[in-house]
Parts: C-alpha cells; sequence; structure tokens
C-alpha cells in the first residue's frame, strides 16, 4: 500500500512538472533555435566577406569593403573616406 502511495506521488510530481517542461519547449522553438540560426548566418556572412561587397554597419553606416583583416575591416564610405570598423560591426551585405 504504501509502495503504491509514493508511486502516485511520483506520478503527481510529474504531472505538475509538464507545464513548465512545455514552457521551455515551446520558448526553445520559438525564441532560442531561431537566434541561434541568425548568429550562425551573421558568423558565415562576416567569414565570407571579400573586396568589393557593399555592407551596412550597426551604426547605419553604408559602404564598400576595401580591405579584411584578421578582426577589423577597412570601408569605403565617400570618394575619399575610408574607415576601419570591427567585423563584427557589419550587420548585413546588400546585394
Amino acid at each position: 500500500m504504501l509502495f503504491l502511495m509514493q508511486v502516485a506521488q511520483k506520478g503527481n510530481f510529474f504531472v505538475g512538472m509538464m507545464p513548465l517542461i512545455l514552457i521551455f519547449v515551446v520558448f526553445y522553438f520559438l525564441l532560442i533555435a531561431p537566434q541561434q540560426k541568425l548568429k550562425k548566418e551573421h558568423t558565415l556572412m562576416l567569414s565570407k566577406l571579400a573586396k568589393g561587397d557593399k555592407v551596412v554597419t550597426n551604426g547605419g553606416i553604408y559602404g564598400t569593403v576595401i580591405e579584411v583583416k584578421n578582426n577589423i575591416v577597412v570601408l569605403r564610405i565617400a570618394e575619399d573616406t575610408k574607415i576601419e570598423i570591427q567585423k563584427e560591426a557589419v550587420a548585413q551585405k546588400i546585394k
């Protein structure tokens, strides 16, 4: 009899945890997984930056890639204006 009561209590524990588990699964598929996918795509885009690519920075500056160093990108933003930015500051490549 005592054994049956313990089994029933354990069953109630798992039934009680189901809403929390369900919430975590929903958060994973709606928030975490898409964000990881976007980060992976951004990292791939940064690794493929090359001279001549047109890009937009996180600050909204449009420019053309002149040179790609280890962690630095040199952009031409005007005729005689070049700036150096961190590679991670490139938001997207313009097609």
